[in-house]
């Protein structure tokens, strides 16, 4: 570990072009404050003090181009510290990317395209949604990840045609997230060489001085997880930062940490180096001053056009992109059924025999009908899957024997030792890590290349939940297996059995969330889930058998629920006198209850619904088909039961209290989850 320890005041500046870094910088520290005083709302200090860190990043490091955002080969650049949006903005301002000043003046209002905080697919240039602290640097281990991963599979003997690097810059709050833990630890074990954290040093948080609650010997501590770590380095001397990158890009089996010591607000004379110029806007008056200390006498949201032409980067970035796109063609030639797959999966695009491939797995579960548990029938589902995607890259957060998301295709992944290089295995070990591993997907399928999926118990979705909420928000393929969805699981006890957790995914936006009955609704599942390319999927799987063959055409477990038995279906010839909801494991309740219902002469429909969260995007039509007005409805699910009155349930057999440590059996008979008790419960709202 490299000591370079320096004062972290302003460096003197190098000149290039008549204009010195140092203005590049204070052309990022004016933008920073303008744009936040005209929101009066923001934070000004961060995008102040890493200036000189962005200057020496994107000036003469980071490979973009910003005529085309989303070239295959660039370098990824993460503001982990989010809050510090507007110096991504500046930056991306002023090299050139689509992002007038306008937007810049409009610095956190409606319909602008400078948010509060970062959000890919809404900011050109902007890799990933950034503001909850920790996620951001995780997401560029999940992306570094990717790189490597892809490398190993594509490039051949004088074609690296995957080959950059992943940049992030990060905060004190990063550092004190748990997941920053989580994250690092796995990018020494994977030995992620090509991913740089630039780490801004400045001791203050909204709090104040963090030496009081954040005593970390941070340096010591990445080196433990196995980084390269440079510094502490004066932050401010642009040059020194440049050059310690370039230290960092040398390093052959080990991810760099470099420790910028900064001051929180740089330039700002009252402010810098305070809690106060970490949150809210400067003020006019501070901002005046600010603007004599530095030297920059231009008036709000003006640029010069010699400082415009020492940050524009679209020269550089063209030649970059087409030094690569001539190496490309050159690939296409020697190995062109390789550049074809590569040039798919990083658009996301599934095979074109896919399609077939779904209907035909589909249909063999329909047909063999097994009684399995649907965690069970998730891996079968998989053995097709992945055989068919070699996209696709599972994992287990140290439950691969429980969440059954390994098959035959993919091997556990490992690295070398020494080397560091991967042995083509498509089967993470995450470790006891759900919130990293969740983090991380989304960071794997941000970058692209890679439909990413990992497993843990429902109960402990918990642990994942922000990181589910990012990828639902940043509209992210990626899959979440999550086994032991009930008190099925029995004597774990009430610590892992899950009650209120599918009501709780249920509530996330742009979040499907299936609950399965047997092997055909888990394959249709799966398909669905790989098939959307603007969603996460949550997948809800028991530990128990599921014995009960759908009758349903596979089409309608398409649309989320559809209609599984008719009174007919158990001799009775009339018309349902009510419907009965249910999903997952509860179906075969459902099923049971008709029967006993049919010998009272109580003619009932029996509806599975496997995601609520599909089958309330259906038209009116459709619903009202399946759940027709004036039935009575009674829902069925070993959870809390609020989720289930939205539907105009008369009566719902559920759980509204924690569970129990017991034979899952006797638990069931104990919570009334019993066909007689659903039965009964029908048969006292039909009296009503």
């Amino acid at each position: 570990m490299a000591d370079l320890t320096q004062a972290p005041t302003q460096a003197p500046a190098t000149s290039s072009g008549g204009v010195s870094q140092l203005d590049m910088a204070n052309a990022i520290r004016a933008l920073a404050m303008d744009a936040v005083q005209a929101a009066n709302s923001g934070h000004p200090g961060a995008p102040m003090g890493m200036a000189d860190m962005a200057v020496a990043l994107w000036g003469q490091h980071l490979r973009h181009n910003p005529a085309n955002p989303k070239w295959l080969n660039r370098d990824r650049f993460v503001l982990s510290n989010g809050h510090g949006s507007m110096l991504i903005y500046a930056v991306l301002h002023l090299t050139g990317y689509k992002l007038p000043m306008s937007e810049l003046k409009n610095f956190r209002q409606l319909h602008s395209k400078t948010a509060g905080h970062p959000e890919v697919g809404h900011t050109p240039g902007v890799e990933t949604t950034t503001g909850p602290l920790g996620q951001g640097i995780t997401n560029a281990v999940g992306m570094a990840l990717a790189e490597k991963l892809l490398a190993t599979e594509f490039n051949r003997d004088g074609y690296d045609v995957v080959d950059h690097h992943t940049y992030a810059f990060m905060g004190d709050g990063c550092m004190m997230e748990g997941i920053s833990h989580e994250a690092a630890a796995l990018a020494g074990a994977w030995k992620l060489n090509k991913l740089i954290a630039l780490y801004d040093d400045n001791g203050i948080s909204i709090d104040g001085q963090v030496s009081p609650w954040f005593i970390d010997n941070t340096a010591l501590r990445f080196v433990a997880y196995g980084w390269n770590v440079l510094g502490p380095i004066n932050g401010h001397d642009a040059e020194l930062v440049a050059s310690t990158i370039a230290r960092a890009k040398e390093s052959a089996d080990k991810p760099t940490l470099i420790i910028c010591k900064t001051n929180i607000g740089q330039g700002s004379p009252n402010r810098a180096g305070t809690a106060k110029v970490h949150g809210e806007p400067l003020g006019a008056e501070e901002i005046k001053l600010t603007r004599e200390a530095i030297g920059w006498p231009h008036a709000p949201f003006v640029i010069p056009k010699a400082i415009y032409a020492a940050w524009d980067a679209k020269a550089a970035g063209a030649a970059a992109e087409k030094a690569w796109n001539d190496t490309f063609a050159k690939y296409k030639a020697a190995h062109p059924a390789l550049a074809k797959e590569l040039v798919r999966r990083m658009k996301g695009e599934l095979p074109k025999n896919f399609a077939q491939v779904a209907v035909d797995t589909a249909v063999a579960a329909h047909t063999k009908a097994e009684t399995v548990a649907s965690r069970k029938a998730s891996q079968l589902a998989l053995e097709a899957f992945t055989a068919a995607l070699p996209e696709l890259l599972g994992g287990s957060a140290d439950l691969t024997g429980s969440n059954l998301t390994n098959t035959k295709s993919t091997p556990a992944l490992r690295f070398d030792a020494l080397s560091g290089a991967g042995n083509g295995g498509r089967h993470i070990s995450y470790g006891v890590r759900e919130f990293g591993m969740a983090a991380i997907m989304n960071g794997v399928a941000l970058h692209g290349g890679f439909i990413p999926y990992g497993g843990t118990f429902l109960t402990f979705s918990d642990y994942s939940r922000n990181a589910i909420r990012m990828a639902a928000l940043m509209k992210q393929r990626v899959i979440h297996v999550f086994t032991h969805d009930s008190i099925g699981l029995g004597e774990d006890g009430p610590t892992h059995q899950s009650i209120e957790h599918a009501a709780s995914l249920r509530l996330i936006p742009n979040l499907d969330v299936w609950r399965p009955a047997d092997t055909a609704e888990t394959v249709v599942a799966w398909a669905v889930a790989l098939q959307n390319q603007t969603k996460p999927t949550a997948l809800l799987l028991s530990r128990q058998n599921l014995s009960y063959a759908p009758k349903a055409s596979l089409g309608d477990i398409s649309k989320g629920a559809y209609v599984l038995a008719e009174p007919s279906e158990v001799g009775l010839k009339k018309k349902a006198q009510a419907v009965i909801i249910a999903t997952g494991s509860e179906v075969q309740l459902a099923l049971k209850a008709q029967e006993i219902l049919a010998a009272r002469k109580i003619a009932v429909r029996v509806v599975s619904m496997p995601a609520s969260t599909i089958f309330d995007q259906q038209d009116v039509a459709y619903k009202t088909a399946v759940l027709p007005k004036g039935l009575p409805r009674i829902a069925v699910e070993m959870g809390v039961t609020d989720g289930w009155w939205k539907y105009g349930c008369a009566a719902v057999v559920g759980i509204d209290t924690y569970g129990e440590s017991a034979p899952a059996p006797v638990l069931f008979q104990h919570f009334g989850f019993t066909p007689e008790n659903v039965a009964d419960t029908v048969e006292k709202v039909l009296r009503k």
